[in-house]
């Protein structure tokens, strides 16, 4: 999976892009899209913080319920502090606002391993009422500063849905949300990525997650795009938070017939509504193993290799790829 089309909905609301300057055409009603707001490339004239001046001058962001962060003028070596700070700075004009998803940027735009972030847990913490967040990450650089995506532990007491793209996810980042306190939360998807990009967890640090134990009404669980995926496979088969799952996805990474042996023999699967391994490295006879044991109970099964690649080493080496790198 690349990067090469841009959210096309948002809190089931279809993407509209706020005009660049200039441009005239009829806007839709505040609140019945979800308004993606983006500078219009490097070197551009006008910032990301004034358009969204623009867009709060000409909507009526009192019914605004979803906003889409787009591109900021150089995501590789600025991080979206202006942007974070100029949300915070017209809350009390956003009092609908449910939905915010930081860093829809393209390929074309910036490899997702060089997309610059900082701490956004102070979104959350200053829209108390949103109930769906999402970040796409990388690691930029800034005069020797590393510009990568921070969540340090918070509660939040209202959010149903956290989603967190990347190609290497720092285990801070997986470590504070293990930590926070998220009461409503239905909806949790993290994309791991590779050590090559800066991942860095391991499956212990998911141990939080997996409890269960701050995510009471977890339904959708994804831990997708790592290359530890055998591994995490492996903890998810004796997991607690199973149990009550309806959807388990550990798609996009490198999933093998180890770890989906360990998985299968672990725990029931039976109950979910859908098991996605979709970009995988199972062999055959397995695959038919899952469908034989999954398939009479109606669990919705979604096996597809996708793009997986891998390569051999002259020594027999195999070498597996996740899905979402650089």
């Amino acid at each position: 999976m690349r990067f090469y089309d841009h959210l096309e909905e948002l809190y089931g609301l279809p993407a509209f892009t706020f005009p660049a300057p200039g441009e005239t055409m009829k806007l839709p009603e505040p609140d019945a899209v979800a308004w993606r707001i983006a500078a219009q490339g490097y070197g551009a004239e006008e910032t990301w913080e004034s358009a969204f001046g623009r867009f709060c001058a000409e909507v009526d962001t009192t019914r605004v319920r979803a906003l889409i962060v787009g591109l900021w003028e150089d995501p590789e070596d600025t991080d979206p502090s202006g942007v974070i700070k100029a949300l915070l700075s017209a809350r009390d004009r956003l009092p609908a606002l449910r939905s915010v998803f930081l860093g829809d940027i393209v390929v074309e735009e910036c490899e997702i391993s060089r997309i610059s972030q900082t701490d956004v847990t102070p979104l959350l913490a200053g829209f108390p009422e949103l109930e769906e967040f999402g970040v796409r990450a990388g690691e930029g650089i800034s005069v020797g500063e590393t510009l990568r995506l921070e969540f340090p532990a918070l509660r939040h007491d209202a959010l149903r849905r956290l989603t967190v793209q990347s190609g290497g996810l720092p285990v801070n980042v997986v470590r504070g949300v293990g930590a926070s306190e998220l009461p409503a939360l239905a909806h949790l998807e993290l994309w791991l990525g590779t050590s090559e990009y800066g991942a860095d967890c391991e499956a212990a640090d998911l141990e939080p997650i997996l409890s269960g134990a701050r995510l009471p009404r977890l339904r959708h669980l994804a831990l997708r795009n790592s290359e530890i995926q055998d591994e995490i496979a492996a903890a998810v088969a004796s997991a607690p938070v199973v149990a009550r799952l309806e959807v388990l996805d550990l798609s996009m990474g490198t999933l093998s017939d180890d770890g989906a042996a360990v998985l299968l023999s672990g725990q029931p699967l039976t109950h979910l509504k859908k098991l996605d391994l979709h970009h995988n490295y199972l062999s055959e006879p397995v695959r038919q193993r899952i469908h034989t044991m999954l398939d009479p109970t109606g669990v919705e099964v979604d096996l597809d290799q996708d793009d997986a690649e891998w390569d051999e080493g002259d020594d027999g080496t195999v070498r597996r790829y996740v899905c979402v790198g650089e």
